[in-house]
């Protein structure tokens, strides 16, 4: 083999891979985010599991079985372990492929092909067995190249492994402030319903003593019914919510019924809000790693486009043995062995090569857009989360002034109208202003809830890709194997 490539010129050539060398781009630096208020937000580092700054443990606890159950992250981690048994494939190509083979094989020729041998001579065997091996030598790096994008790949389908934990945390606990919510909106209503009934019982009253109207009774009426009215599409509004968190946590609709059917209050939310630096949101949003990470990739695969403009070296070899008998297989003569390089350039068809190389280009620079739309996209979701919150919180300050003036205004109406000093129609605006006051300031919980989730979502804070221990050290050994 020293006769058909020089030692030095083989180690030199080995050094060379064709095709761009990867340069990460850079991230815009900004001081802060534009809609960072101070007294809403601080630059401290977000905060870790943010669910459990809740202080709700069944929060806690769905999301930890969300963890280990949810389908779709169970999807995003299967695809993560494929992308890694395609990376360990594609690292065999940097060595020689090694197979072995064997034979037996019984023959008869013609008589036209052997005229004087009689029939039974025209019988023969022959038992072969040997070892074969190929090896590309990568001198312009057009599998070095390909390895490259792979294990690009590998990273990316890791950063989409935790920004699916980031999509399905989220929305778990999204899920979970509108249940809580929607509890609350039920409570809101059933106790204006049961303050109606008392109305209505004390103009019945009334106008059985013969101080009051059948108008006053008829109104009363239709004024408990109408809030009665709510309280159906409000249960049902809290089942689907139910179904919906079972799901999510891996288990059949009605799993967590008795779990989550009982009403309890909404989580405190945070007068302040964690959100580091900008710079450190692009470098944590998962999104933008898969996109780095696959810009990576592309810029690799032109490299390995651009390799077919080379010649591709392959060096075989053979080392077996061949005979008529199974006793003389293994005989010193019986030996049978083949080295030969080969050489194979598609310089003659360069015009689809280089039609290769313009769409590994054409890629590339795809998605070095898609890169740079998805930095800004993360920038944007992060100023809108910001002014939602901020916004969502004055409005529920002033909700709750709305709704104490209107409990007052109510229990004051109930007070004159037993005295005498205004009519019940007062009675029914006052008592209508108040169940509009309180479910608003309900949904205004909602709305805060929600928004602050979509903060924690897009700051993309607290998650962190979670594997076994088994599992991820073999992550661990294919990205670290040379």
């Amino acid at each position: 083999m020293r006769n058909l490539m020089p030692l030095p010129l083989a180690l030199a050539l080995a050094a060379c891979a064709v095709g761009p060398d990867y340069r990460a781009p850079a991230l815009p630096e900004s001081a802060s985010l534009v809609r960072a208020e101070p007294g809403l937000v601080t630059t401290q580092a977000v905060e870790r599991d943010f669910w459990r700054s809740f202080d709700d443990p069944l929060l806690s606890e769905l999301v930890e079985e969300a963890f280990d159950a949810n389908h779709d992250l169970r999807i995003a981690l299967a695809r993560h372990d494929r992308s890694l048994a395609l990376l360990r494939q594609s690292r065999r190509d940097l060595a020689p492929s090694v197979t072995a083979e064997a034979g037996a094989a019984h023959q008869r020729a013609s008589a036209d092909q052997m005229p004087q041998a009689t029939r039974s001579q025209r019988d023969f065997e022959s038992y072969d067995a040997g070892v074969a091996a190929l090896w590309e030598l990568d001198f312009f790096g057009r599998v070095r190249r390909a390895v490259e994008a792979q294990q690009a790949e590998v990273e990316a389908s890791a950063a989409d492994l935790r920004a699916m934990q980031v999509v399905v945390v989220g929305e778990l606990v999204d899920q979970y402030m509108r249940l809580r919510g929607l509890q609350e909106q039920l409570r809101v209503a059933e106790a204006n319903a049961e303050n109606q009934r008392e109305s209505l019982a004390l103009v019945d009253a009334r106008l059985e003593a013969g101080r009051g109207t059948e108008f006053d009774s008829v109104r009363a009426r239709a004024q408990l019914e109408s809030t009665l009215a709510r309280l159906p599409a409000l249960e049902g509004e809290i089942a689907a919510i139910i179904h919906r968190l079972a799901v999510l946590t891996g288990r059949e609709p009605g799993a967590l019924i008795a779990r989550l059917e009982q009403p309890a209050p909404m989580p405190t939310l945070h007068d302040q809000v964690a959100v580091g630096l900008p710079g450190e949101l692009l470098r944590r949003r998962p999104d933008i790693a898969a996109a780095e990470r696959r810009l990576h990739a592309a810029t690799a695969s032109i490299g390995v486009a651009t390799a077919d403009l080379y010649p591709r070296f392959t060096l075989s070899g053979l080392l077996g043995t061949q005979a008529a008998s199974t006793g003389d297989l293994f005989s010193r003569d019986s030996e049978t062995r083949l080295v030969a390089l080969g050489v194979d350039w598609s310089f003659l068809d360069s015009g689809r090569v280089r039609a290769r190389m313009a769409a590994a280009d054409a890629d590339a620079e795809a998605n070095l857009a898609r890169y740079e739309q998805t930095v800004l996209l993360a920038l944007e979701e992060a100023e809108t989360a910001l002014a939602r919150y901020a916004q969502a919180l004055r409005e529920r300050e002033h909700l709750e002034a709305a709704a104490e003036a209107s409990a007052e205004a109510a229990r004051q109406a109930r007070v004159r109208f037993e005295v005498g000093v205004i009519d019940f129609l007062e009675v029914i605006d006052a008592e209508r202003s108040r169940l509009d006051a309180e479910d608003g300031l309900a949904q205004s919980n909602v709305r805060a809830a929600t928004a602050l989730v979509g903060l924690y979502r897009a700051l993309a804070g607290g998650w962190e890709e979670r594997m076994d221990e088994p599992r991820q050290a073999s992550v661990e050994s294919v990205l670290t194997s040379t």
